[in-house]
């Protein structure tokens, strides 16, 4: 009977013990868990500020980058604005041009229309208005008549056939225009052909 009692009483101290190695053991392992996980913890701040200049330099980076498109829209936006608004100011440009033949040719019949007689009388009379209608037209939509007889030449609005001495005409002047120029919006369509005067050999 004796040993009976004592067997319940060496198993409950052999299975504190068994508790107590279990204790310690657990406790080493979570001691060296949390000094692993402290070290894996600074580690972890260190990736992160590295990580955190690299983000701030890529944003920097994207920044820079979209402020760039963005300037480019804008001067896209701008030479797009000016490209239509060019579009709509000389879109006349060839018609234009096409008119002037017409003018050139109404201008010649009418300095080749001599006489006195009513056939020719009428005939000018009719070439001068139909000149005027043009001129008004021409007017109407901006296009500027070019004509420099006695101004400074100048080699952007005029083109010189011929340079001539003349006589109490100053060096450089126009002193006959061949041809009329003509200006669309600022633009020239057609220099005016003209004789410059040159100096006095």
């Amino acid at each position: 009977m004796s040993n009976d009692q004592e067997t319940p009483d060496a198993q409950v101290e052999e299975t504190v013990v068994e508790q107590e190695a279990a204790a310690e053991a657990n406790t080493a392992e979570v001691v060296e868990e949390n000094h692993a996980e402290v070290g894996e913890h600074e580690y972890t701040l260190d990736e992160l500020k590295k990580e955190l200049e690299e983000t701030k330099q890529k944003a920097h980076e994207n920044w820079d980058k979209a402020v760039r498109t963005q300037a480019e829209m804008e001067n896209l936006k701008r030479r797009t604005q000016k490209d239509l608004e060019d579009a709509h100011k000389f879109a006349l440009t060839g018609f234009a041009k096409e008119l002037l033949s017409v003018m050139d040719s109404l201008v010649l019949g009418l300095q080749a229309a001599s006489g006195d007689s009513e056939e020719v009388t009428k005939f000018r009379e009719g070439s001068e208005l139909t000149i005027k209608q043009l001129e008004a037209a021409f007017s109407k939509f901006n296009i500027i008549t070019v004509d420099p007889l006695g101004q400074p030449f100048s080699a952007e609005q005029h083109q010189a056939v011929l340079m001539q001495a003349v006589e109490g005409a100053e060096p450089n002047t126009v002193v006959n225009v061949f041809q009329k120029g003509y200006m669309l919006n600022g633009r020239l369509l057609r220099p005016a052909m003209v004789v410059v005067a040159k100096a006095a050999d």
